[in-house]
């Protein structure tokens, strides 16, 4: 009793939490060491697995020979998806974008033939995980080596009489094809075909082809999971971003009911989407405990993890631009080929659907269609990346807003200020159907020209020109939004999204004045314990150290919908403040009992009810306790003001910025140097402006090395040569400048925070940026494209071949690719 009596109704350091910069509470068990990943599990008699995976892209599979590696030391078994595929599952594919989609099943163990470099043939079960792997070596697989796909557009084309099938038993590789076509943007009722007609006619035609490189999530803990068979429940810790998600399709592939599972997601190290999967590893893991009734464990090595972790991107862009000859937009057509790889993951087919609603940005179009043909290839699969579908329309329209620039000779801002929405036309109902809530792209814009110095810079950038430096000075711009926090569920089902986009929290008072928050959202590195905190302190007017957020589990949080798009904070977040407010309003009757007041005469502030005015009140706190107690109840009344809720958001939410890069390019090497990069975003409100920074930054460096650095290549034969870090080029902060990066406010009118997300933000702008400036520096050679990335090489090729009959950009690739690739 002392001990609640005499706590502060308020946190000692009174004010507003929220807009508050605090450090994550969960860094100093994550940077010191005392928290456990899931390959830091040890349980008693627990073996270990390792992966037979197939060298070959395409080929069935004769026969496996498993003796040697059965008679190795400490071996306790080996499988071959013989062996298991009676109990092995199947990966699923949870978005089939059509209800003609073609998508080939997906064991997660191949039994007659292997579709990929990577899959896997058999797995070893042993003592430890070097024997495991060393037995693994012994594994004798015959193979019959089939043609390939490998080129995106070559298997676009095939079919069962021409070409290379992915999947022969399907007789095509497109797996399905997906429009959105609209029109009647104000009083148009122009199509787009009528509107690129008119174009030509009088106006302007830009038709460009972008490639989008095929990239490796690469987050910092490879993926890991252990699988205890032995108690009431099946539980599986394992490194992902979906612990519900895995758990239900889990119950529903196998067989074994969904009370009988339990998933874990402990503190996991990174994800950007590469966690956002069911992966075969663990229904392996899953079927093998149970075969064998013990704790098994597969971690991955850094090769596997790049080689079979999906991963992201892939895509060709065929664009139409129309417009006026004063640069006003009119029109717009995509037309996308998106390479799935060998399999379609868990959302994989609807990634690039996520980018039909975003190919338009923030511009007022007459016309617009978007087409997409996801295709089928002997790679391995694609699914979410960072952004997701979202990175690849906002690069293909901020690349053409500076075509569209340059050919009309104006300034890339000027050409994007004359047909963006002004902030007064909001809320805004696009030409894809959107309705954008609030925003103000001449804020954010005015803004990061005042701290880039943009007068100046174009200023220096004509010097250059004008006496020929051999290092020329390049100016990208960006301005973007984005669409996040995926939902509503109403829509999703629309979509023939598999579930919906719903959040769920509990809010528990515990009787000692702490409070247990309970959120379906997990966390893999964003923050979402400090957060989360913040807003609760707030919310309930209690310390922020007093807040205990509790994710990750599904016997603790038994319901969610994990964390992906950017969800956590915008939908999330809100389930937490409507079970707060839940908490508030089931305490206020005892509270008002315990004060002989009535319920309708008291006010809540600050962690407080107090009567009206008066100044007598009891703390929240206090009233935990006597509920706890429950000796002075009133009667009828249930002794419990704990409370949940579940949300499910009216709209998605659109954050945007203006990003301006600016980057030097040597012309006698081709060696890209940036100089200056200046952010400003829109995110709403802020939580917490430091882990704003920190989303912000880990975006940049991601988007900046898409364009610079990072691409996934394949030889002629379907190997992986960028298999290692040694050949998939990671920035390290040497490599990287310091970034200056600002905010506006445009709060959010579909939520009670006025919130929007943040952790794509980053990635989704800068790569334009950066590309954008880049071609800029040497446009005036006759440079109007470089595939990314951006290699000195491909910069110098570009340079050289540019109106001079010259090979193209297109024409410097390493001889040994079959499409576009990294040096």
């Amino acid at each position: 009793m002392t001990a609640v009596d005499d706590r502060p109704d308020v946190a000692p350091d009174s004010g507003p939490e929220i807009g508050r910069d605090r450090r994550r509470k969960e860094d100093q068990r994550l940077i010191t060491g005392r928290t456990r990943w899931t390959d830091n599990m040890a349980l008693p008699g627990m073996l270990h697995l390792a992966m037979v995976r197939s060298p070959h892209a395409h080929a069935k599979i004769l026969s496996i020979d498993i003796e040697a590696a059965d008679r190795s030391l400490n071996i306790y078994e080996v499988f071959t998806g013989k062996h298991l595929a009676d109990t092995q599952g199947v990966n699923a594919n949870a978005w089939p974008i059509t209800p003609d989609q073609i998508a080939p099943a997906h064991l997660p163990m191949a039994v007659d033939r292997v579709a990929f470099a990577g899959e896997i043939v058999a797995v070893v079960v042993a003592r430890t995980a070097a024997e495991a792997r060393d037995a693994a070596e012994l594994v004798d697989v015959e193979y019959e080596l089939l043609p390939a796909a490998l080129d995106l557009k070559e298997a676009a084309e095939a079919d069962a009489d021409n070409g290379v099938l992915a999947h022969p038993d399907l007789g095509t590789n497109k797996s399905a094809f997906w429009q959105l076509d609209s029109q009647g943007q104000g009083s148009s009722t122009r199509g787009i075909d009528e509107v690129i007609e008119e174009a030509r006619a009088g106006g302007i035609v830009i038709e460009r082809e972008y490639r989008q490189q095929r990239l490796i999530p690469a987050f910092m803990e490879p993926r890991s999971t252990v699988v205890d068979p032995t108690g009431e429940q099946i539980t599986m810790w394992t490194s992902t971003q979906i612990p519900h998600i895995t758990r239900f399709l889990l119950a529903a592939t196998t067989g074994v009911p969904e009370s009988k599972i339990r998933v874990i997601a402990p503190d996991v190290g990174g994800g950007f989407g590469g966690k956002l999967q069911t992966t075969p590893e663990e229904w392996i893991t899953f079927a093998v405990a149970r075969r064998i009734g013990k704790p098994c464990k597969y971690t991955e090595t850094r090769s596997e993890s790049l080689v079979s972790g999906h991963h992201g991107r892939d895509q060709w862009q065929k664009l139409t631009l129309c417009a006026t000859k004063e640069g006003r937009v009119t029109g717009l057509k995509v037309d996308l080929l998106a390479d799935m790889g060998a399999y379609i993951g868990v959302i994989g087919g609807g990634v690039p659907v996520l980018g039909a609603w975003m190919f338009n940005a923030i511009y007022k179009f007459d016309a617009y269609q978007f087409n997409c043909t996801p295709v089928l290839t002997n790679k391995t699969w694609v699914d979410a990346y960072r952004g997701a579908g979202r990175p690849e329309a906002t690069y293909a329209i901020e690349r053409l807003m500076d075509e569209l620039a340059a050919e009309v000779g104006k300034d890339p801002l000027e050409v994007r200020e004359m047909n963006w929405i002004k902030h007064d036309e909001f809320p805004f109902t696009t030409v894809a159907g959107m309705t954008y809530d609030s925003g103000n792209y001449e804020a954010a814009t005015a803004k990061a020209k005042e701290m880039f110095g943009y007068d100046a810079l174009r200023a220096e950038q004509k010097e250059r020109r004008d006496r020929g430096d051999k290092v020329q000075l390049g100016i990208g711009i960006s301005t973007f939004t984005e669409m996040c926090g995926l939902a509503p569920s109403r829509v999703l089902g629309q979509l023939n999204y598999g579930a919906g986009g719903w959040e769920h929290a509990t809010v528990r008072m515990l009787p000692t004045g702490k409070v247990e928050v309970i959120t379906g959202t997990s966390a893999h590195g964003q923050g979402h314990e400090t957060a989360f905190s913040q807003i609760i302190a707030d919310r309930l007017g209690v310390p922020f150290e007093d807040v205990e957020i509790l994710h990750g589990d599904t016997q603790v949080s038994h319901k969610g919908l994990d964390t992906y798009g950017s969800r956590s904070l915008v939908v999330g977040g809100e389930a937490l403040v409507l079970a707060a407010d839940k908490v508030i309003e089931k305490a206020k009757p005892l509270a008002a009992h315990l004060l002989e007041a009535s319920a309708d005469d008291l006010e809540f502030a600050n962690g407080r009810y107090t009567v009206r005015g008066t100044d007598q009140g009891i703390g929240i706190a206090e009233v935990a306790l006597a509920t706890f107690a429950a000796h002075n109840y009133p009667e009828g009344m249930e002794p419990g003001i704990d409370a949940e809720s579940t949300y499910d958001p009216v709209d998605f939410s659109f954050p945007h910025g203006t990003h301006l890069c600016a980057a030097e390019v040597d012309t006698e090497t081709g060696q890209v140097t940036l100089r200056k990069y200046v952010c400003v975003d829109d995110i709403g409100n802020i939580i917490n402006p430091l882990i704003v920074s920190g989303q912000v930054h880990g975006g940049l460096v991601q988007g900046i090395s898409q364009a610079l650095w990072e691409e996934a290549v394949y030889d002629e034969s379907g190997t992986l040569v960028s298999g290692s870090f040694v050949d998939y080029l990671l920035p390290t902060a040497a490599d990287t400048i310091s970034f200056e990066i600002d905010h506006t406010t445009s709060p959010s009118t579909t939520n009670t925070l006025g919130t929007k997300g943040v952790g794509e933000a980053g990635t989704i702008a800068s790569t334009p940026a950066v590309v954008n400036a880049v071609v800029d520096a040497v446009r005036h050679f006759g440079v109007n494209d470089i595939l990314m990335p951006c290699t000195p090489e491909r910069v110098w090729t570009a340079i050289q071949g540019a109106g001079s009959g010259a090979p193209t950009v297109e024409d410097a690739q390493p001889h040994f690719e079959a499409e576009g690739g990294q040096q």
